[in-house]
């Protein structure tokens, strides 16, 4: 028998660290939005330095020499950009202590359901990967590729936390009512997440595009960017009409089968104000010239909407296995 405190506690943790892995999510997307994803151009230390410099002064005065030899040209102390990375990398340590207390707090489950520890672990260990990857982010002098396997893999850790999550939440879930929704909306929900990596994808060349523009540009002249963008932002832009009208579909579905208290239905709201954050904000960097607060809102905003779809389709997944145990025995 589960103690349900303990179990209460396992989820609280899980929920806080699925927040702060977004919360880490947006922060990356201020360091790149800023261009102070070289603010700290050495892992772990920032500078050679455990706590970061705040002048220049406090650097050795041959410092370029030494960072070029390491292949760290024009290298340039700014403190804002500095403390701004060495900011990100300590959310991204507690996201480390959270993550482990998670799992550990996981192991309440071995003997009913080990694969919520298991689970739980993986994502650890994941998260410690995570933590590598962006070493190697800095060393490849943020190389495009790098960047994007580096959030990509924050999509999957939070996919994966809101799984675990919601497993051991799973008699509750398995408690809604979705009996009248469509058999055709789980395969829809399905193909919705495959649109949105499609887009997040798109969209992961857009930014790499943007970085170069930015880096051309010196980060000035925004609304001059525009007119670099590649084909490829265009693509992108007109494939959000796709990934709205997708979900609104599979919510008007939903809204039609379930009454307004239902889990399902209230999370479909909160997938249609995010997709329409998020048009927002890519509407905003498209005629405002990229004001950089837009970009990482707009890259939160995504990762949101491919989280609450999945959560959706898990949601749908638990409460059909309720309706298929109770054919079985005969309810």
């Amino acid at each position: 028998m589960i103690n349900h405190q303990a179990a209460h506690h396992f989820r609280r943790l899980g929920m806080l660290t699925i927040c702060a892995v977004y919360f880490v999510i947006l922060v990356g997307g201020i360091v790149r939005a800023s261009g102070a994803g070289m603010g700290c151009p050495d892992w772990p230390t920032c500078f050679g330095q455990w706590v970061p410099p705040t002048e220049e002064s406090q650097l050795p005065k041959n410092y370029h020499e030494i960072y070029a030899e390491r292949g760290y040209e024009n290298t340039q102390f700014n403190p804002v950009k500095t403390w701004t990375e060495y900011a990100n990398r300590l959310v991204g340590v507690t996201i480390g202590f959270l993550i482990f207390l998670t799992a550990w707090s996981s192991r309440i489950y071995l003997k009913n359901d080990k694969a919520i520890f298991y689970l739980s672990l993986s994502a650890f260990f994941l998260v410690g990967f995570q933590g590598w990857l962006g070493s190697a982010v800095v060393a490849s002098n943020l190389q495009p590729f790098m960047i994007t396997l580096h959030m990509l893999l924050a999509l999957f850790i939070v996919a994966l936390l809101i799984y675990v999550i919601a497993r051991s939440q799973q008699q509750y879930l398995a408690q809604i009512n979705s009996s009248q929704i469509p058999s055709l909306v789980k395969p829809a929900i399905i193909c919705a997440l495959g649109l949105t990596l499609i887009q997040v994808a798109m969209g992961t060349q857009v930014r790499e595009a943007v970085d170069f523009i930015a880096h051309e540009h010196k980060y000035i002249g925004r609304e001059f960017w525009r007119d670099s963008f590649p084909l490829v932002f265009y693509i992108h832009r007109s494939f959000s009409a796709i990934i709205l009208f997708t979900n609104l579909w599979i919510s008007w579905k939903i809204f039609n089968a379930v009454d307004k208290n239902n889990l399902i239905r209230r999370c479909c709201y909160l997938l249609i104000g995010v997709i329409i954050t998020a048009i927002i904000a890519g509407i905003t960097l498209d005629r405002l010239g990229v004001p950089p607060i837009a970009q990482p809102i707009h890259l939160l905003m995504a990762n949101l909407i491919f989280g609450i779809q999945f959560f959706i389709y898990i949601c749908l997944v638990f409460s059909s296995d309720k309706k298929i145990a109770g054919l079985k025995s005969g309810i």
